[in-house]
């Protein structure tokens, strides 16, 4: 299985340009997966839920700052495994809010020592504009049909496809975003349009025992693109007796990144990461990089059964 993770991580890196990435990053992403990936719904087998903020390149005016709520469970139904999820996302982007809300589904079947997911979702996006136009030179911007009006909402219709696989110390995923590439058309300017491309993403990730059975490694990466450009992303965590982990990453020709975390109390677990930004961007940072706070809490509905004794009271 080992072999299988280093040959599927070798693939993507050699057939993506590694350049940059559209979509919101997430440094902390082997605890984010049901942001990208549909097929993640269900496959710790107990309620998940997930609260992420990001706020990039810190000291830059319109930065992006995102936030995003996941919640997963899975089910059974018809003699099947299956998975279903809610994500809810609000991105920020200079004087773009872009909040959409996703109804995530999956399928899930064993395969060798894990379980496969393949999930699909359906998602509702609104994009809302607080502009103050100005074009250099003179002009009117009302003027203008492919320039929308100052303050303007539109919403529209996307979806989504994921591939999820996870065995004990091995995962693995594939997934797209923006399946549809819906166009966006503002209702008083028609020619003023917005279109969502096509975005790709792989992961994968695995546990490494050390000598002593309190310590374990867990390298994982990632990789999106658009087609276009693209990003890599790797990690490599130390994790102590399960509660916990401290590492390092690197984005390729973008940042480095630490992160710690820590086990809380009864699945109750929280992450932080800073990535240090080393391209032209950081001269126009305060803070030289970006902040990452991942919180999540997994539970199960079902309590395990505790075996009673009763004495018979003949024999008292």
């Amino acid at each position: 299985m080992r072999e299988l993770l280093i040959s599927f991580l070798c693939g993507f890196i050699m057939i993506f340009d590694i350049i940059a990435q559209q979509d919101p990053q997430y440094s902390q992403y082997m605890f984010n997966h049901m942001a990208v990936n549909p097929g993640y719904a269900g496959s710790h087998d107990v309620i998940c839920l997930t609260a992420a903020h990001r706020q990039q390149w810190v000291g830059i005016e319109g930065a992006p700052v995102t936030s995003v709520f996941t919640v997963n469970a899975p089910f059974s139904m018809f003699g099947a495994n299956h998975g279903i999820g809610l994500t809810i996302m609000s991105d920020q982007i200079g004087f773009q809010q872009n909040v959409s809300a996703g109804l995530d589904y999956a399928y899930r079947f064993s395969l060798g020592q894990g379980k496969l997911g393949i999930g699909l979702s359906g998602i509702f996006l609104n994009k809302a504009l607080k502009a103050s136009w100005h074009i250099p030179g003179g002009g009117s911007p009302e003027s203008d049909l492919s320039i929308p009006n100052p303050n303007e909402s539109i919403t529209g219709f996307d979806m989504g496809f994921g591939v999820f696989y996870r065995s004990e110390n091995v995962y693995m995923g594939i997934s797209s975003t923006h399946l549809l590439e819906p166009v966006l058309r503002y209702a008083e300017k028609q020619e003023a349009k917005y279109k969502l491309k096509r975005h790709y993403y792989a992961t994968a990730g695995c546990v490494l025992p050390l000598n002593n059975p309190a310590w374990e490694l867990t390298p994982s990466m990632m990789v999106c693109s658009d087609g276009t450009v693209s990003q890599f992303t790797a990690n490599a965590n130390i994790m102590y007796n399960k509660k916990l982990w401290g590492g390092i990453g690197y984005r390729l020709s973008d940042s480095f990144i630490a992160m710690i975390g820590v086990d809380l109390f009864n699945g109750v677990k929280i992450g932080y990461s800073f990535d240090y930004t080393y391209n032209s961007l950081r001269s126009y940072m305060t803070a030289g990089g970006s902040h990452e706070v991942v919180v999540s809490y997994c539970f199960s509905l079902v309590k395990e059964k505790v075996v009673k004794k009763y004495k018979s009271v003949r024999f008292l």
